[in-house]
């Protein structure tokens, strides 16, 4: 594909641009089936204590750790349950750190120190031949971990490497090797499902409603009354005194509102089902209809 861009008027640039994007869900929709094993992957990891980990440089790295940093407060789970590991570190989020996708060595090392065999370990890589991405995957090979790599070229190093390649085939980026373009924006697409889906199965998620969002601004603290509105019919004043008594735990507070028990006694069954609110709730729906 070869455009003359600098020639080209901003509604030319706009259109060629959105017909580009338009390809990349495509993409990703015919790598559905590879991305199914790596979300059982990361549930059966978190369920036996272990945690994901995002792997990249540059672009690939950012969005990483742009993934790992929102689950914590859409899904309550601690910040050492997704994490992302950038070449050249915390600096590189914001700036470029030159050669540090090139240090096999490095990546390797980082795996080392913070990895365990119960992880699961996504490596992201648009080129599918980053240096430092393909160490952190060779050690984890070495250490037992189950290894993914997300890409966006075929036939790749790093896909020949990892237990589960998921290969988001967009084409050639119409300004060229600018993978944070249509590269970009199907591995964010890919990380989006592979958190959001995993996070679903382990009970993170009631219906649609994010049930285990922390409530750390006044924007998630009405957010987190109205889940608890939509779901019991109460009113809010109700679900805030629920809230409160629960110690702000949002799924017990539905409980206490939807059958007029005790918060301790929410709680209680809570941790008997695992934290999983449709569980508790087919429970005490069962007890009911005894009674």
């Amino acid at each position: 594909m070869a455009l003359e861009l600098d020639t080209m008027s901003v509604d030319q640039l706009l259109t060629a641009m959105n017909e580009q994007d338009k390809q990349v869900p495509l993409a990703v929709e015919k790598a559905l089936p590879q991305i199914k094993p790596v979300i059982d992957a990361c549930v059966e990891a978190i369920k036996n204590g272990g945690k994901v980990i995002y792997m990249g440089a540059g672009t690939s790295g950012r969005l990483g750790v742009l993934d790992a940093s929102e689950c914590p407060p859409t899904f309550g789970v601690k910040a050492d349950v997704f994490i992302g590991m950038i070449a050249g570190g915390e600096q590189a989020i914001r700036y470029a750190v030159e050669n540090a996708e090139d240090d096999k060595v490095q990546g390797a090392l980082e795996i080392e120190m913070h990895a365990t065999e119960k992880d699961v370990l996504i490596g992201i890589a648009a080129s599918g031949k980053t240096p430092y991405v393909i160490g952190g995957i060779q050690k984890a090979k070495e250490m037992g971990i189950h290894t993914v790599g997300i890409v966006c070229k075929p036939n790749s190093e790093i896909a020949s490497l990892v237990d589960s390649p998921i290969e988001l085939l967009v084409g050639e980026e119409i300004l060229r090797g600018s993978t944070r373009l249509k590269s970009g924006t199907a591995q964010k697409l890919a990380l989006n499902m592979i958190s959001t889906i995993t996070m679903i199965r382990l009970g993170k998620v009631y219906g649609n409603y994010m049930v285990d969002v922390q409530a750390s601004n006044d924007k998630l603290r009405k957010r987190t009354i109205s889940i608890i509105c939509d779901i019991t019919s109460v009113e809010e004043e109700v679900a805030r005194e629920a809230l409160v008594a629960c110690g702000n735990k949002l799924k017990g507070a539905v409980l206490v509102c939807k059958y007029h028990i005790s918060a301790t006694e929410a709680l209680q069954i809570l941790k008997d089902y695992e934290e999983n609110l449709r569980d508790s709730m087919e429970y005490l729906d069962a007890i009911s209809a005894v009674y």
